[in-house]
């Protein structure tokens, strides 16, 4: 992501805000979008990559005034419309009925299959990892730096590491390579690396705290030899 969605070491933002005895939900909305993103990640209407890369489509304003789960719903929304899996003309009109029926019944569905297999999810887990062939290209203790350009659509590749130099403190297997997969190319799997930085090559002597380090998961086709 190149806009306003990439905030890690933007400034100018303010602090983050702990809220005390944070609930879980803040609103019952929250918990019916919340169950939208994995019903409809296991029915195949999107990956966990194209998911991110909807919310990173938001206006910009919208996206910086608007709850963290109303930018889920906008990714969701996206791609059943795109797909065909809601009629955007039923879905407005079933909005204007709710909005002037506010305490008309929602309609009532079951499926025993979706609901046996989000229990094996939840239980187990969906991972991401998978097989590669070929060697890794680094290895521990590498020097390596982050390539510094600016591709078109989703990245994992944070703005605040491009350009910038670590050292490889572990390989940790191959995974679907989200640039790839958001962006119509398939999981195309790529190895990840834990790369280290020091907290002066990414901010500068003048503002990085004293001997420490930023972590970074990065994919091999991020990486060239230092």
């Amino acid at each position: 992501m190149n806009g306003v969605h990439d905030l890690g070491g933007t400034d100018g933002l303010g602090p983050v805000l702990q809220e005390k005895d944070e609930p879980v939900w803040h609103a019952d909305w929250e918990k019916t979008v919340f169950a939208l993103f994995p019903t409809n990640f296991v029915k195949g209407h999107f990956n966990l990559d194209e998911f991110r890369y909807a919310i990173e489509q938001m206006h910009p304003a919208d996206y910086l005034t608007t709850p963290y789960y109303e930018h889920w719903l906008h990714a969701v929304l996206k791609y059943v419309e795109e797909r065909g899996v809601i009629d955007p003309a039923e879905l407005e009109a079933r909005t204007k009925h709710y909005l002037e029926n506010p305490d008309a019944p929602l309609p009532e569905r079951s499926d025993p299959e979706l609901v046996a297999l989000m229990e094996a999810v939840a239980k187990n887990g969906g991972s991401a990892r998978r097989e590669r062939e070929g060697e890794p290209l680094f290895a521990v203790g590498d020097r390596v730096r982050v390539a510094d350009d600016h591709p078109l659509g989703h990245t994992r590749r944070a703005r605040y590491i491009r350009g910038r130099s670590g050292v490889v403190e572990r390989v940790a297997g191959a995974f679907i390579y989200p640039d790839s997969a958001a962006n119509g190319g398939g999981e195309d799997p790529q190895t990840v690396y834990t790369v280290r930085f020091d907290a002066a090559e990414l901010w500068g002597p003048d503002a990085a705290e004293t001997n420490s380090s930023v972590y970074f998961d990065a994919w091999e086709p991020y990486l060239q030899p230092a």
